[in-house]
């Protein structure tokens, strides 16, 4: 046999090394389902983008075109930033004969426009700022042809809204920049139609209420407390006039409350990055609007992203500064004549894209339902301690409340607790009253009257700042969008 070949040395055994503390990085391949939760997540995003731009893009083909900015010369300069003429009409003709039953819409319509509104996007998307141009405005129209009977008009003085009767979309933006040296970027046209659709398809919009609201020729009926609205609901509270003595200046704070209640519910809600729930908005919207020619896909996507980052606190809205109420004009009767000086620092404004509650401090006061202004306070001191009740008077009356400014001792000066005496018919004047007293008891005294009676006890520190929940704040009679919103 062979010799057998010759076998390697055993090698020592080693001992085994401790594992170092870090290891390089390994690359793994990642599981299955991330990588399926990765690729299904690209193609929704991609697919969202897609079916966005498409559904607007087939949506801007079936809006109803204007040109409201045809041979119009001396424009007024482009500002910064984005306005939007948003003018509300009472056209009516796709709303069923059981609606307009309902919610009071019978008769012709009148062809004109209900409502005017300027509104500013921020030349950085991140605010709204929303002017209401009451309709009864004294207005001068300029020399137009009449669109309906094509009678040549020389200038002649109406109300703001008639300038949509007699030379539709273009004589309104016409007059409109005439009167605020504001240029119009775009129109956009909103008849009942498409304002029921709207709230409607949001799922209708929350509003608030601190007293009832009612009015017959609308047959709004809304007791105290919050309400959400449907469609038809709604329209009867942005047109209702007679639910107080306000009338269309009423009507429009609660057009701009109904507004920051819509911008809250569109931003909240998750509508604006859903593209199906925005196609449905958008259909809603945009199926019985009006609009220039270059208000297109574009335009309306650019404002759907800005309208995301929008919050109520974003939104500010003011009425026209007015300096005259009923100033007679012969042959229409009353009208409304602007301040010229504080609306021409209001318009200014918005020229110069600044927010119109620019400088405005953080206000901490407590919302109540009548303004101190309106309360008639009488002041008594319940206390051994000399000179509280004055002290209370002149706290009470620097908060707004109209105090006699002759406090006197009460019958007793061993009250602990601060009282509030109020005849029952002022319970709401007596709640006002309360919220600036903070711990003090509400005691009814059936006929006192109208005056309420505050009788000091050693509780009391300090009064409340109180403000009622309609003050409008600064120049303008400013509001933001977070102010009015329900709570």
């Amino acid at each position: 046999m062979p010799a057998s070949p010759p076998r390697s040395p055993a090698r020592p055994q080693r001992r085994p090394q401790p594992r170092p503390a870090v290891r390089p990085p390994v690359r793994r391949k990642k599981p299955r389902w991330a990588m399926r939760a990765i690729t299904t997540l690209s193609v929704v995003i991609l697919a969202s983008a897609g079916i966005g731009h498409a559904v607007v893009s087939s949506l801007d083909a079936g809006i109803t075109r204007v040109d409201p900015f045809r041979d119009m010369k001396n424009r007024p300069r482009a500002g910064h930033g984005m306005n939007v003429l948003l003018v509300g009409t009472d056209g009516r003709d796709k709303i069923s004969q059981a609606e307009r039953r309902k919610y009071r819409l019978g008769g012709a319509p009148c062809h004109c426009t209900d409502t005017i509104m300027i509104v500013h996007i921020s030349e950085d998307r991140k605010r709204a700022s929303v002017v209401s141009l009451p309709r009864d405005s004294y207005a001068e129209l300029p020399a137009h042809i009449d669109h309906t009977t094509g009678k040549r008009h020389a200038a002649h003085p109406v109300r703001l809204n008639a300038a949509y009767s007699e030379g539709g979309p273009q004589l309104t933006v016409r007059t409109v920049e005439r009167m605020t040296r504001v240029k119009i970027d775009h129109y956009l046209e909103i008849d009942f139609t498409s304002f029921m659709r709207t709230v409607d398809v949001l799922g209708g919009v929350k509003i608030c209420t601190a007293r009832p609201l009612k009015d017959s020729h609308t047959g709004l009926n809304l007791p105290a407390g919050t309400h959400r609205l449907s469609g038809g609901q709604a329209l009867q509270y942005v047109r209702a006039r007679y639910v107080d003595g306000a009338s269309d200046l009423g009507r429009m704070q609660r057009q701009q409350h109904f507004l920051a209640a819509l911008i809250d519910q569109s931003t909240s809600s998750g509508v604006l990055l859903n593209p199906m729930k925005f196609r449905d908005v958008m259909r809603a919207v945009l199926g019985s609007v009006r609009a220039d020619k270059s208000f297109g896909t574009e335009e309306l996507l650019d404002l759907g992203r800005a309208m995301r980052s929008f919050s109520p606190s974003s939104s500010e809205f003011a009425t026209v500064p007015i300096g005259r109420m009923g100033y007679p004009v012969k042959g229409i009767g009353s009208t409304l004549k602007w301040d010229p000086v504080r609306s021409g620092r209001l318009f200014r404004a918005l020229r110069d894209d600044k927010p119109l509650a620019a400088g405005r401090p953080k206000d901490t006061s407590v919302r109540v339902e009548v303004a101190p202004q309106q309360i008639r306070v009488q002041v008594e001191n319940g206390t051994k301690t000399p000179g509280l009740g004055r002290r209370a008077d002149a706290a009470l009356a620097a908060t707004g409340f109209s105090t006699t400014r002759r406090p006197t001792n009460a019958a007793t000066q061993s009250v602990r607790r601060t009282i509030i005496a109020y005849d029952p018919r002022w319970d709401r004047s007596a709640r006002s009253l309360a919220a600036a007293l903070p711990g003090s008891e509400l005691r009814p005294v059936k006929g006192q009257g109208a005056t309420l009676k505050v009788i000091v006890g050693t509780d009391y520190r300090q009064v409340r700042k109180v403000k009622a929940t309609d003050v409008r704040e600064g120049e303008f009679g400013v509001v933001r969008g977070d102010e009015v919103k329900c709570s």
